[in-house]
């Protein structure tokens, strides 16, 4: 059970029933969406907790949630998060909550990444949805340089939490 905070584009793309934030029983937590109108038409998801971006096709947009743990699984095993633990990740995810956006932070790194995406698009013709997610998890992130300074170092800290190294 997770929370998907949606900006308003997304949420009258969508048109789901908005309702108030559960307690996620995922270990990332809640996640922020926006839908990134290029063509194709692709949407953005960054984890509240790691800052993590997920980038996936947006069509249909009315099964995003529901075919957004797979795009999620993709980009773990892509940044060599293991397998069990993903497996794990995905079966906290089978309800999601949709909500409205209410992390200024989260959003200001939403644009910051769909900035970067453009250029990635439009300077280096990146446009694989899942190249770009680890590409733009690379990316140096203010909020976290307390820590794992990177989404994809944080997700790794978080996702092998309490394991015997």
């Amino acid at each position: 059970m997770f929370n998907l905070h949606c900006t308003k584009k997304l949420l009258d793309r969508i048109k789901p029933h908005v309702r108030p934030t559960i307690d996620s029983t995922t270990v990332l937590g809640d996640w922020y969406a926006t839908a990134l109108f290029w063509k194709p038409q692709l949407a953005l998801l960054v984890n509240e907790r790691t800052l993590l971006p997920v980038v996936m096709p947006l069509a249909p947009a009315t099964t995003l949630a529901q075919r957004f743990p797979d795009a999620l699984a993709r980009v773990l095993l892509a940044l060599e998060i293991g397998q069990d633990r993903v497996k794990f990740e995905l079966e906290k995810m089978g309800q999601v909550t949709y909500c409205k956006t209410s992390n200024r932070s989260v959003l200001g790194i939403m644009n910051q990444f769909t900035y970067q995406a453009e250029v990635y698009r439009d300077h280096f013709g990146l446009v694989d949805p899942l190249a770009l997610s680890v590409k733009l998890a690379a990316t140096p992130c203010s909020p976290l340089y307390k820590g794992a300074i990177c989404p994809e170092l944080a997700v790794r800290d978080v996702m092998t939490e309490g394991l015997v190294h």
